[in-house]
C-alpha cells in the first residue's frame, strides 16, 4: 500500500476488553438458592411429616373450608376490581370527564392506605361487617388500583388508528371497544388480576379483622398456637400450590398472541369521548369510589384521633416505633438492592440460561405470601441456625427475599440505560472488573437503585405478617403497634399509627403513579 494511502487509512478501533466476572454469576446463583428456601421448606416439611400424616392434614374439612373461602373470594373480588378499574381507566383516559387528572390520581391514592387499615376503618364504621361480603368489599377498595395502573397505562399507549379503522367499517362505539380496544387490554387485565389475586392469598390483617378465614389467617393462627406445627406447614404447602396454580392460569389465559405493532403507530392521542348528558352519572363513579376508598379511612382515623384527644399521642413511644420502622425499612431496602445487583446485571449484560433461571425464580418466589417465608425462616433458624432465630438479620433476609422482584425491576431498567462501553473502557485502562463496574454502571444506576430501595422500604413499612412472626422480642413497628392496639379494640390509640403508615405510604403511591405515566410516555 502506498504511503499516502496508508496515512489516510482509518486506524483500527481499539479492542475493548470484555468484563469477565464469574463471581457475579455465583452471587446471583447463591441469592436464587436462598430465595428458593420456601419451596425447599414445603418439600422438606412434607417429607418429614410423612405422606400418611400429610394427607390427613391436607385432606380434611378445615382445608376444604379454607379452599372454598379462597376460591369465592378470588372469583368475586378480582372481577369486581377489574370492572371498577376498567371503568375508571376509560373515564380518566378516554373520556372528557371533568378534572380527569385529579380523578386519575385519586384512583391510585388508595394504595397509600394499607389493606388492614382499610379494614380497621370499615369495622369501626360498621362493626357488623364480617365474613365474605365484608372481605370482598374491603378487598376491592384496597386492591383495585393494582388493576387501574396497568389499564390506564395501556389506554395511553393504544394506537387510535386501529379504532378509527374499525369505526370506518361501520362498527358502533361499543363494538369498537369490544372487538378492538378490549383485546389490547388483555395483558393489562391479566397482570392486574394476577397481582390482586396474589395479594388476596397473602393478606392477613384485612381478613383477620373482618373475621373471614383464609389460608394465611389459618397459618398465622397455627403458628401462634402450636409454633410451627405440622398443620401450619401443610397449610403453607396448600397455599403455595394455590399461588402456583394462579401463575399457571395466568400463563394459559395470556396465551401466545402478539400484542406489539410494527412502527410507532399514529403520532397522536386518541380523541376523548364526549359524555354529554351522562357526565353527571359518570362523575358519580369516581366520586363514590373516592369516598369509600379514601373518605372512609381518613374520616375514621381523624374521628378516632379527635375522640382520643391528646392522651393517645404518646410521642416517646410513637417516635421510638417510627424510628425502628424506618431503620428496618432502610436496612431491608439496602439488603434487597445489594442482593438484586448480580441478577439485574446478568439479565442485562450476560443474558442466558442462568440469568433467565435466576430472574424467573426470584419473580416466582416474590409471588409467595409472607407467611410462607416466615415459616421457612423460622424452621431453618430453629433447627439449624438457632443463634439467628428472632434476630434482626433473619427478618431483614425475609424482607429482602419478599421484595427482591421490586429491586430487580428497578435496577434492571437503570443498568440497561448505562452504556456497556463505559465498563469496557474502564477495564481497558487497567481497572479491576469490580472497580470498572463500580465507577461506571453502579454509579449511573444510582437513581434506579434509590427508586427500588424506596419501593422496598415502603413495602416493609406496611408489612405485618412476617414482622409478627420473625421480629425479635421488643421490636415495635408501626404495623405491629397498630395491630396490637386495634386487637385490643383500642381504636383511638391505634389511630396515630394508622395515620403514620398512610403518610409514609404516600411517596410510594406518587412514585408508582408518575412511573406509570412515564412508562406510557406521558
Amino acid at each position: 500500500m502506498p504511503a499516502a494511502e496508508l496515512a489516510l487509512a482509518p486506524l483500527p478501533a481499539p479492542r475493548l476488553r470484555t468484563l469477565r466476572m464469574p463471581w457475579m454469576a455465583l452471587a446471583a446463583l447463591l441469592v436464587t438458592l436462598v430465595a428458593l428456601l420456601p419451596f425447599a421448606f414445603i418439600l422438606w416439611s412434607a417429607a418429614e411429616t410423612g405422606w400418611a400424616t400429610a394427607a390427613t392434614l391436607i385432606f380434611r374439612a378445615r382445608v376444604g373450608e379454607l379452599l372454598v373461602n379462597t376460591v369465592l373470594l378470588i372469583l368475586l373480588a378480582v372481577p369486581l376490581s377489574g370492572s371498577l378499574a376498567l371503568a375508571l381507566a376509560w373515564l380518566t383516559e378516554r373520556s372528557d370527564l371533568p378534572a380527569a387528572k385529579l380523578w386519575a390520581w385519586l384512583a391510585v391514592a388508595p394504595l397509600a392506605v394499607p389493606a388492614f387499615v382499610q379494614s380497621y376503618a370499615w369495622v369501626s364504621l360498621a362493626p357488623g361487617l364480617h365474613g365474605l361480603a365484608g372481605g370482598v368489599l374491603v378487598s376491592v377498595l384496597a386492591y383495585f388500583p393494582f388493576m387501574y395502573l396497568p389499564l390506564a397505562a395501556t389506554f395511553r399507549r393504544l394506537d387510535p388508528a386501529l379504532e378509527d379503522s374499525a369505526a370506518s367499517l361501520g362498527l358502533s362505539p361499543f363494538e369498537v371497544f369490544r372487538r378492538v380496544t378490549l383485546p389490547q387490554l388483555r395483558l393489562a387485565l391479566s397482570g392486574g388480576a394476577l397481582l390482586v389475586a396474589l395479594h388476596l392469598l397473602a393478606e392477613y390483617g384485612l381478613f383477620a379483622m373482618i373475621r373471614f378465614d383464609t389460608f394465611t389467617t389459618a397459618i398465622v393462627d397455627q403458628f401462634q398456637s402450636t409454633f410451627n406445627g405440622a398443620a401450619g406447614n401443610m397449610l403453607a404447602g396448600v397455599l403455595v400450590t394455590c399461588c402456583l396454580g394462579l401463575l399457571a392460569l395466568d400463563t394459559l389465559w395470556r396465551g401466545d398472541e402478539r400484542y406489539a405493532r410494527v412502527g410507532s403507530g399514529a403520532a397522536r392521542t386518541a380523541p376523548r369521548a364526549r359524555l354529554g348528558r351522562f357526565t353527571l352519572p359518570c362523575l358519580a363513579l369516581p366520586l363514590l369510589t373516592t369516598a369509600l376508598a379514601l373518605g372512609v379511612p381518613f374520616v375514621t382515623i381523624l374521628g378516632w384521633l379527635e375522640k382520643g384527644g391528646s392522651e393517645i399521642w404518646q410521642w416517646s413511644l410513637i417516635l421510638s416505633t417510627l424510628g425502628q420502622t424506618l431503620l428496618l425499612a432502610v436496612l431491608g431496602g439496602l439488603l434487597a438492592i445489594t442482593a438484586a445487583i448480580p441478577t439485574a446485571w446478568l439479565t442485562v449484560r450476560r443474558p442466558g440460561r442462568l440469568s433467565r433461571f435466576a430472574e424467573a425464580c426470584n419473580y416466582l418466589v416474590g409471588a409467595l405470601p409472607s407467611a410462607v417465608f416466615a415459616l421457612a425462616l423460622v424452621s431453618v433458624a430453629v433447627r439449624f441456625l438457632h443463634p439467628l432465630y428472632q434476630t434482626v438479620f433473619t427478618i431483614l433476609v425475609a424482607y429482602a427475599l419478599m421484595f427482591l422482584p421490586r429491586a430487580i425491576l428497578s435496577l434492571r431498567a437503570s443498568i440497561a440505560q448505562a452504556p456497556v462501553e463505559l465498563e469496557q473502557a474502564a477495564a481497558s485502562l487497567g481497572r479491576r472488573p469490580w472497580s470498572s463496574l463500580w465507577i461506571t454502571t453502579i454509579r449511573l444506576s444510582a437513581p434506579g437503585a434509590a427508586a427500588g430501595m424506596a419501593l422496598v422500604a415502603l413495602g416493609i413499612v406496611n408489612e405485618l405478617t412476617a414482622t409478627q412472626m420473625l421480629a425479635p422480642n421488643g421490636t415495635r413497628t408501626l404495623a405491629m403497634q397498630f395491630w396490637s392496639l386495634s386487637g385490643e379494640l383500642d381504636y383511638a390509640a391505634a389511630a396515630p399509627y394508622a395515620l403514620a403508615m398512610v403518610v409514609l405510604s404516600l411517596p410510594l403511591t406518587a412514585l408508582l403513579f408518575h412511573q406509570s405515566k412515564r412508562m406510557a410516555g406521558r
